[in-house]
């Protein structure tokens, strides 16, 4: 069964619901890119007046683990994956819409395919970067996600 953005925010309203109501939305997602969106409401801003730093980590978390998701549905294996760090940079106030790209895909492969030949846990570091819509970046989080075939 594919990944499609539809089915990772039905999945995010029954196993994410913080994120749900925080308005938190898969747009488009790829075996390279994930681009998650949310929009500056009352429900998910700070004292002032933007958007909560916790709501801005929980979409670009989404955008970098949605790729994670669906890499791993590709290889018909039971692995694992975990956030073992991670950290961000915030650059401007996030009001409005902002949406987080993840392009990096592409690393995901190689870590699957270690843990698959060998048995044992790989890490990978995902960057994701936050814009509003005026083009704007307002933040970057980085996410250091662990991989390993459950035995």
């Amino acid at each position: 069964m594919k990944l499609t953005p539809s089915k990772l925010n039905t999945f995010s309203l029954f196993k994410l619901p913080s994120a749900y109501f925080c308005g938190v939305r898969v747009k488009y997602l790829d075996d390279k890119k994930c681009e998650v969106s949310v929009k500056h409401r009352w429900i998910n801003q700070n004292p002032f007046k933007s958007m909560f730093w916790a709501v801005q980590g929980m979409a670009a978390e989404l955008s970098s683990g949605a790729l994670m998701i669906g890499k791993i549905q590709e290889t018909g294996k039971k692995i694992s994956m975990l956030v073992t760090t991670n950290n961000a940079t915030f650059t401007k106030k996030a009001t409005g819409r902002i949406t987080f790209t993840c392009n990096d895909g592409h690393l995901i492969d190689e870590a699957l395919r270690k843990t698959i030949a060998t048995g044992e846990g790989q890490t990978i570091w995902m960057k994701t970067v936050g814009i509003n819509d005026d083009g704007v970046e307002v933040s970057i989080f980085n996410f250091e996600w662990s991989v390993k075939v459950k035995s």
